[in-house]
């Protein structure tokens, strides 16, 4: 039985003229002159459209020749690949859909960058992330993360104000596109980054009712609260700021090569740079030079040529064009990029930092503060997984923490009950104030300042590293647990933490909130749950409510999970295939 839907990769196109017309127009003709292109117009989508489909051979293969000389046997096998590319316009957007190397038919200089990105982090479950591409400002690398069976965004430490992610791709939530009708109760996956792979109707009504679903939640839904982050770093757009920039790149690239300058691969084209043997750069001169691998000093001396005032123009229209083979022909092209695209570098404007990635540029340190304030929100839930008594005015920390236990069935007080510090055997280290039945760890603080809060952060990731790196403070702590809970508290030989809760009692700064929170904590606050997620672990931030204060009753343990559990039984189900989990959490 024929599928009703195809997975294919949909760019949206800026630029172009939703008429068939100027969809033709903005193709680059001598490309599909030179591939012997058929043009087409489909009347069956009832909108404006071009169709250009062409087949892509050579008589030999580009590897036929050196394995006859390897083995002294002649062997000739030839080689045709195909390529299409549906050009159609939706609501006077216009979008590229490409066939096999359909995708190579499309100059990159129409393609919207973040279009594919803006529908993941708004559709993709964030706690089922199969896979990013990140980049580091200032650093040239390119990070990528793949988990087959999906994982929450902390776990892929992409969360990072100074990071761009290029690209994520995981299971998205219930949304009406022509897939999720035909497999109900089945999770969906896409790929979101410039371009946005994903499974599409194949029937020209589908096709089209799926496009307008697309772009209504890229118009009109907001991104998820644990993806909003990749919104916060966006290319610069003060055209008085960038003029500056670009006199200061023309004057740097007019100089002899210095080492600022550094080379990254285009994030679209990570594919063509693995299969690439051959690169043929054109900058600037009707002349090209064929070489093994990206020339940077080629690239740069080429630039320095150029007039002053015309050398960012000469990299931004010169090529660099990447091929499977030295000899090969136009069939065997894998992509043709902008010089400009593959140079990172940074130039300072007075106190304000910038670098360029991808041709476009970038200040630093612009989502620094946000980025903060949005990791402090997430620690404080709407329903906290715990409720802690009010702290009785000269009471001690650890009269405190024992009443606490005291009052709750199975939970164990460990307040000065340390273990020995691997690194220093006569050095003791606490691991935790309380733990809960499930093995939650609950550091307890009071403090005036910022200073004895940065050492609950610091003790919360010592305490986890230990666990997790140490087998002998393993050992100690789970029998220290054992000893101290009667034995009502038995943990496994191996225990982990998965969830640190940190309690906090500020001393005449009212209910805890994140704005009542410390500014120096919150950023160290947020670098530790950074930190402690990339190892696996959750963090949560409680408020002890003072003495005298207007406290809620005290529940029992469990209480808050019970609730949740009824407040969320009602939310369709969903299978994951073979090898997927759902990592959603909920409070314990």
């Amino acid at each position: 039985m024929a599928s009703n839907t195809a997975v294919r990769t949909v760019y949206r196109l800026s630029g172009v003229s939703p008429t068939s017309e100027g969809m033709l127009s903005a193709l680059d003709a001598e490309l599909l002159d030179g591939l012997g292109a058929e043009l087409h117009v489909p009347d069956a989508l009832g909108t404006p459209a071009v169709y250009v489909t062409c087949g892509m051979e050579r008589i030999e293969a580009p590897w036929c020749g050196p394995m006859s000389r390897t083995t002294g046997i002649t062997v000739s096998e030839s080689v045709r690949r195909t390529a299409a590319l549906l050009l159609l316009a939706v609501d006077d957007t216009v979008y590229a859909i490409g066939c096999d190397q359909g995708y190579r038919l499309l100059p990159d200089h129409l393609k919207d960058k973040r279009f594919g990105l803006s529908f993941a982090i708004r559709q993709m479950d964030p706690n089922m992330i199969r896979g990013a591409v990140s980049r580091s400002l200032g650093q040239a690398r390119t990070d990528i993360s793949l988990v087959p069976g999906g994982a929450s965004v902390p776990l892929l430490g992409i969360r990072d104000h100074s990071r761009i992610v290029r690209s994520l791709g995981g299971y998205l939530d219930e949304l009406p596109l022509t897939r999720s009708r035909f497999t109900r109760g089945r999770a969906v996956s896409a790929q979101g980054g410039c371009g946005l792979r994903i499974a599409l109707g194949v029937e020209p009504e589908a096709l089209l009712s799926d496009l307008r679903t697309i772009a209504r939640i890229c118009r009109e839904d907001t991104p998820h609260q644990e993806l909003e982050f990749v919104d916060h770093i966006v290319p610069v757009t003060d055209t008085s700021v960038l003029d500056d920039l670009a006199q200061e790149l023309d004057d740097r690239l007019g100089r002899p090569d210095d080492g600022t300058v550094s080379v990254s691969v285009p994030p679209e084209h990570h594919d063509a740079y693995t299969d690439a043997t051959t690169y043929v750069t054109q900058i600037n001169s009707p002349g090209t030079m064929h070489s093994d691998d990206f020339d940077l000093g080629y690239v740069l001396t080429r630039a320095r040529l150029a007039p002053p005032g015309g050398r960012v123009k000469a990299l931004r229209e010169g090529t660099v064009t990447l091929s499977r083979d030295r000899g090969a022909g136009i069939a065997d092209t894998l992509a043709v990029t902008s010089a400009l695209s593959w140079l990172e570098t940074g130039i300072p404007l007075g106190s304000r930092r910038f670098f360029l990635m991808d041709a476009e540029w970038y200040e630093a340190g612009t989502a620094y503060v946000e980025d903060c304030r949005a990791a402090v929100r997430t620690l404080f839930p709407p329903l906290p997984s715990v409720s802690l008594p009010a702290w009785v005015d000269g009471e001690s920390e650890n009269t405190y923490n024992n009443r606490v236990a005291d009052d709750r069935p199975g939970w164990c007080c460990l307040d000065t009950k340390n273990v020995a510090n691997p690194l220093r055997r006569r050095d003791q280290v606490e691991i935790c104030d309380l733990m809960t039945p499930d093995g939650t760890l609950i550091l307890v603080k009071r403090a005036a300042g910022s200073g004895p809060l940065s050492h609950l952060f610091s003790q919360a990731r010592v305490a986890v590293e230990l666990l997790q790196e140490s087998a002998q403070v393993r050992a100690d702590f789970t029998a220290k647990v054992a000893g101290l809970s009667g034995g009502s508290l038995l943990l496994p030989a191996d225990y982990t933490p998965k969830r640190i809760v940190l309690a906090m009692l500020l001393k005449n700064r009212g209910r805890l909130t994140p704005e009542t929170l410390f500014g120096f904590s919150q950023i160290t606050i947020a670098q530790t749950a950074k930190a402690l997620a990339a190892r696996g672990v959750t963090v949560e931030v409680v408020g002890i409510p003072q003495s005298g204060a207007d406290v809620p009753p005290f529940p029992p343990y469990g209480a808050a999970i019970r609730t949740t559990v009824r407040e969320t039984r009602a939310e369709p189900r969903r299978t994951f295939p073979a090898g997927a989990r759902n990592n959603t959490h909920q409070p314990h």
